[in-house]
């Protein structure tokens, strides 16, 4: 077990993800009762027209400021969901607008927090949203799957804890103070994404390896570990890659913030946010945000029971989906082939494909809006997991793009699972605003065949942005991309640690499939801030030719990559290509590349 850093103003954080027993995936606790009645049985069997709006179901918590005991039911939900890290249960805890004293929420698995206004400070917290690790040791590594959104927040003691790994997103929050993103006594820490958020006071990353920080503004940010990337974000550090290891670009080139639940007096709506090109600073700095509001009557509310098939026939029929928390099986994809439809997941929303379906599937159609989604992997191989646009898709869409934000992709951990591909991203102009795509390298059913996974992301459509792209663990690449005028801001990868041998990974007369690879007809590509680290712990031997591949030409630029050896467990022998120093030993000291070429 690694000793955590003892100077936590400049840690050395090497990482490892110990690994620990999971604890199942328990028997989905599933209702087949429906509040209203919907198109189809759980049976298939037609029954009607999909009536829109509804209750949210049990598994949404919601508060006003004269709700009794709040600080005992907040309580109640963290103890179930402290460390059931594979476990099924799903929360939302919603908070109306009001002013909320000596509230202290502790977050844990599947749970997500948020106020009901249409600005974060209509909703105020004298008090704390808190994140730390004591289920694990002092260890942040595996605090996924939770989130925080649409809340201002006056901590007690001045400063805030979220100290988080992956696909955790700090959304459209306003901290008055300080914000640390470690856990108590500085352990080990591996995110993290901040987006749409002002922060008053200084960022203290301490132990975070990593963190990418978008269209926001932040008192002051304290220190670097390997790869902190900033766009958008007033108050950001200057640029100093490598020493410190900061990336900051002055604005985000297109952006568009993810959609929320809130309420219009005591009607709920959904608020889609508009647009952004070249943005800095928060969405909502100015007052009411620029977008669009939608009556909750024009949602299919899902709740778990319906079918793929009652989901299709709510979209065709017109209506938008708000999915409520709660684990999901289809038996055939969800189809979203309607312009400017909304998929929003609450508490962490689970999509599970049966037989080997793809779990969702988006047209080739403008504006799509998908967000809040885990899609887990069944036992039975998906070729595809979420797929946006079909093969060969030619629409322009630069106007009003499709957008995936918040859609995590988990492959085996929770049971076994297998998907030759999790995301295919086949449309132009589609934005990509923070997704985890995980190989498990924990859990149950997980091994290099159980849970085999040959690719995490594969980009053919031309002129995709993704902005905060974590992928990690596949058996070939984790991110391919194909098309052209693509844009990378923020990459954190590991490659996966249980690769049997050298053999195993090779790639014709290349050792190792890289984490980021530029197909070799791409003529323009643009990509800041990345990292892609080794820990071959089944034969610690094994080499990486490079963490990244890429042709050779004018239009192809990479600013501020890096590769690390984790624990000297496996090495790199270059950065990108044939560029850059190899890793050496075991002090997990990243070699690093400013610009390629």
């Amino acid at each position: 077990m690694h000793v955590p850093p003892t100077n936590p103003a400049a840690p050395t954080a090497p990482h490892r993800r110990r690994r620990s027993k999971a604890l199942g995936f328990a028997a989905l606790a599933v209702s087949l009762l429906m509040a209203f009645p919907t198109a189809r049985s759980a049976f298939g069997d037609e029954t009607g027209e999909v009536p829109g709006g509804g209750d949210l179901g049990p598994n949404v918590l919601v508060f006003d400021p004269s709700t009794p005991d709040i600080q005992g039911k907040v309580d109640e939900i963290f103890k179930k969901q402290e460390s059931a890290q594979f476990g099924s249960d799903r929360y939302a805890l919603m908070f109306k607008p009001g002013t909320y004293d000596d509230i202290n929420a502790q977050i844990g698995f599947y749970t997500s927090i948020a106020g009901l206004g249409l600005n974060p400070d209509d909703t105020t917290f004298n008090g704390d949203v808190t994140v730390d690790a004591g289920w694990f040791d002092g260890n942040a590594t595996q605090n996924f799957w939770r989130s925080a959104e649409n809340l201002a927040l006056d901590p007690v003691n001045g400063t805030n804890r979220w100290a988080v790994s992956q696909a955790a997103p700090f959304r459209r929050m306003h901290v008055k103070g300080g914000l640390n993103l470690a856990p108590d006594g500085y352990g080990w820490a591996s995110g993290g994404y901040i987006a749409d958020s002002k922060i008053d006071g200084q960022v203290g990353p301490y132990s975070q390896q990593q963190w990418y920080t978008r269209d926001s503004s932040v008192g002051g940010w304290g220190n670097g570990v390997w790869n902190m990337t900033f766009s958008g974000v007033e108050g950001a550090p200057a640029q100093s890659f490598p020493e410190p290891p900061y990336t900051t670009l002055d604005t985000t080139p297109v952006s568009r913030e993810k959609p929320f639940l809130y309420l219009d007096g005591d009607a709920y709506k959904v608020f889609v946010p508009a647009k952004r090109t070249n943005a800095r600073g928060t969405s909502w700095a100015d007052g009411t945000p620029e977008g669009e509001s939608i009556p909750l009557d024009q949602f299919y509310v899902v709740k778990p029971g319906a079918t793929a098939q009652t989901i299709n026939a709510a979209v065709d029929q017109g209506l938008h989906l708000l999915f409520t928390p709660g684990v999901y099986h289809v038996d055939e994809p969800i189809e979203i082939d309607r312009a400017n439809t909304v998929a929003l997941g609450l508490g962490l929303a689970t999509i599970i494909p049966d037989n080997g379906v793809t779990a969702i599937k988006v047209g080739d159609v403008d504006g799509v809006k998908l967000a809040g989604l885990l899609v887990d992997a069944g036992p039975v191989n998906s070729s595809v997991l979420v797929e946006v646009g079909p093969e060969g898709s030619s629409g322009d869409h630069a106007a009003n793009p499709t957008s995936l934000q918040d859609v995590f992709v988990r492959i085996g951990g929770a049971g076994p699972g297998k998907a030759t591909t999790s995301i295919v991203v086949n449309s132009d102009d589609t934005i990509i605003d923070h997704t985890w795509v995980w190989r498990a390298d924990h859990g149950e059913g997980v091994g290099w065949e159980t849970n085999r996974a040959d690719y995490g992301v594969h980009v053919k459509g031309d002129d995709v942005l993704a902005t905060g792209l974590f992928v990690e663990h596949f058996n070939k690449y984790d991110v391919r991309w194909s098309g052209e005028n693509g844009k990378t801001i923020f990459f954190q990868n590991e490659k996966a640690y249980d690769a049997p041998n050298q053999a195993a990974i090779q790639n014709g007369d290349i050792k190792g499939y890289a984490g980021y690879k530029v197909d070799d007809s791409v003529t323009t590509h643009e990509g800041w801030g990345m990292g892609s680290y080794c820990f071959f712990d089944v034969d610690p031997t094994i080499r990486q030719q490079h963490g990244f591949q890429a042709p050779v030409k004018p239009g192809v630029k990479f600013h501020d990559l890096l590769v690390v050896s984790l624990g000297g467990k496996g090495q790199y022998d270059h950065v990108i290509n044939d560029t850059g120093s190899p890793t050496s030993g075991d002090t997990t000291v990243p070699s690093q590349v400013v610009s390629f070429p």
